[in-house]
């Protein structure tokens, strides 16, 4: 009888020892199927992860999913002062993104991004009457390499200086002069023309004089414009002229 129990009880514990491994034989199995699972390297090919910042990799996508398209407008920041009086041609610039841009697919890529570009034209309030700007836009810094870009711009948000001038196809225009200078500085001409008729009682004389100033003032003041300033942290708004791709390759 105690023989038995003795064998029972043996059996017992092999019965649990052999379930013991079989579980632990399973454990191992899945741990094993999983870490196979888990990418290793370079991004596989698989599909693209929507609403994702773009990490430069297609992910066996088409290109064109990718894309910023044409007409996308966006917020930049200026990392400098831009002033007209200052500038000269090919001067560099740069911008910061304000706001994520977006491809059509939900990739996009974060705000922060740095954009460098160069003054293509400058005209001085001095030279033109009104200052005016061209920027051109050459390429945009990402965290998976820097991209080439075709953009200008639309819009200066927030600067009322700008308001009766501000941008045309693509060119900042700073404020023309306006009636009431040029009232002003025409009544100063006048005075000033008058003066030597007056001094010699020349009625004739002061009365021509005084048109002359007049006019002549007038003219001057009338075609003379600010100088452009945008001072660093302006915001401008850029519209895209052709696809930009969020693409490394």
């Amino acid at each position: 009888m105690t023989n038995c129990r003795i064998w029972i009880a043996a059996s017992a514990g092999a019965l649990i020892l052999s379930g013991g491994v079989a579980r632990a034989q399973k454990v191992v199995s899945q741990d094993t199927l999983q870490a196979s699972q888990e990418p290793t390297g370079p991004p596989s090919e698989s599909a693209a992860p929507a609403g994702q910042p773009a990490d430069g990799y297609r992910h066996g996508a088409p290109p064109e999913r990718y894309a910023v398209v044409p007409g996308t407008k966006f917020l930049v920041r200026l990392e400098r002062d831009l002033n007209t009086k200052d500038l000269h041609r090919n001067q560099a610039f740069r911008v910061r993104t304000l706001e994520p841009l977006e491809a059509g697919s939900g990739i996009f890529l974060p705000s922060g991004a740095v954009i460098l570009g160069h003054v293509s034209r400058v005209e001085s309030a001095g030279m033109a009457g009104r200052a005016k700007v061209w920027l051109t836009f050459d390429e945009i810094q990402t965290r998976f390499g820097t991209l080439p870009i075709v953009a200008e711009v639309a819009g200066v948000p927030g600067d009322h200086s700008l308001r009766t001038g501000g941008v045309v196809e693509g060119v900042i225009q700073g404020k023309a002069g306006t009636e009431k200078d040029a009232a002003q500085a025409a009544a100063y001409g006048a005075a000033k023309g008058a003066f030597k008729g007056v001094k010699d009682k020349d009625k004739k004389e002061a009365a021509q004089g005084a048109l002359m100033g007049a006019l002549e003032a007038y003219l001057m003041e009338a075609g003379r414009g600010e100088e452009l300033d945008l001072p660093q942290g302006s915001k401008l708004e850029l519209e895209l002229e052709r696809s930009l791709y969020l693409l490394k390759e």
